[in-house]
């Protein structure tokens, strides 16, 4: 399912557009990630696993879990449609010192679909998900 997921973002990487499914009732998607809650417990999960993960980990050795993970709750509260505004620098200005290539953005990727899968969010709720991150790796992705 992993190698699935992956494929379908790259897939959608690739594509200057979001689809009209992934743009249609954005609201629905923040109700069913769990709302802010859930989308917490979803970031948390995940910048924990960025911390330990083996491949880019060390990326995230000077980060604040905390700071990262609010900034994460509010920035995908608000692309799935919830009340959140996301502020502090553009995806490019945050990224643009990390020296982050495709496997690095792969690697992320595989990590938020792992938290994904353990906070039980349903697979048709995940695709939408990274269909709205997908186009950010423009700005993400520095090499």
């Amino acid at each position: 399912m992993r190698r699935t997921l992956t494929l379908l973002l790259a897939l959608f990487c690739a594509c200057a557009a979001l689809p009209a499914w992934a743009q249609a009732a954005p609201e629905a998607l923040y109700r069913s990630l769990g709302e802010r809650p859930g989308i917490q417990r979803l970031m948390d999960d995940f910048v924990q696993r960025l911390k330990t993960h083996g491949r880019i980990g060390p990326l995230f050795k000077d980060t604040s879990l905390k700071h990262l993970s609010e900034q994460l709750t509010d920035q995908v509260c608000e692309l799935s449609g919830g009340p959140c505004k996301r502020d502090g620098p553009s995806m490019k200005q945050a990224h643009q010192d990390m020296d982050i290539g495709h496997a690095e953005f792969n690697a992320l990727v595989e990590a938020l679909q792992d938290s994904m899968d353990a906070q039980g969010v349903p697979f048709g709720t995940q695709n939408r998900l990274l269909a709205l991150l997908a186009p950010l790796h423009r700005e993400i992705i520095t090499r």
